[in-house]
């Protein structure tokens, strides 16, 4: 799979994710950034989440570019893709409803991380000025199959600017969506979630089959 082609599937990927994400983060989304009226607590909001996207898709992109070059061989990229290729096509699989989803990753709960009581309550003053930014970089590592599924994608790229690029694709995909929270545009999301699903789960399949399909070329 190209580069082009694997950033235009991971904003897709993300874009097709709408009701998944409206449905999880979406009350969130509403009780914080939205709750304001205003654009920019929003747009701090989305920054600091899709730049931990970003730097979570570098950490496994420079990852496996160590693995690879440690093992001074192809076996250890072939590897990582296989990898990769199994949990895209397992995440895709959960989204067609084929199988179960771990509850670990269907559930967004902001409990799980450290400190985020104080950074909503700081974001949920009359003054929160930046506080969205951080909020929202905390909120990125909240468990989600479809964030995870991306990360996947992100272990085989090869170099963390590429895991980077790929994973912030990826979050710009989730951005519509998000920002339309509460308009026509949502509610229809909301309503057709599970065609969204199927979607998203046909994307991820195929891009499983993709990344096994260059590993038999290479091979």
């Amino acid at each position: 799979m190209n580069e082009p082609v694997s950033f235009l599937s991971m904003f897709l990927l993300g874009l097709l994710g709408t009701g998944h994400c409206v449905g999880m983060c979406g009350p969130l989304v509403l009780a914080l950034p939205a709750r304001s009226g205003q654009l920019w607590p929003q747009l701090l909001y989305h920054l600091g989440r899709v730049t931990t996207y970003s730097a979570l898709g570098a950490a496994l992109g420079a990852a496996g570019q160590g693995l690879g070059a440690l093992a001074l061989t192809s076996k250890m990229q072939l590897g990582l893709s296989i990898l990769a290729a199994g949990l895209l096509l397992m995440f895709g699989l959960a989204r067609l409803g084929l199988i179960r989803e771990p509850a670990l990753l269907s559930v967004a709960d902001p409990g799980r991380i450290p400190g985020i009581s104080s950074l909503r309550r700081l974001a949920g003053g009359d003054r929160p000025g930046l506080a969205y930014l951080p909020l929202g970089l905390a909120l990125g590592l909240l468990p989600c199959g479809l964030s995870y599924a991306a990360l996947a994608r992100a272990l085989p790229a090869g170099s963390w600017i590429t895991g980077a690029a790929l994973l912030g694709a990826f979050g710009l995909g989730t951005l519509p969506g998000l920002l339309l929270l509460g308009t026509a545009a949502a509610g229809l999301a909301r309503r057709h979630r599970r065609v969204f699903d199927l979607l998203a789960g046909v994307l991820l399949v195929g891009m499983a089959a993709a990344l096994l399909a260059d590993l038999l070329a290479a091979l």
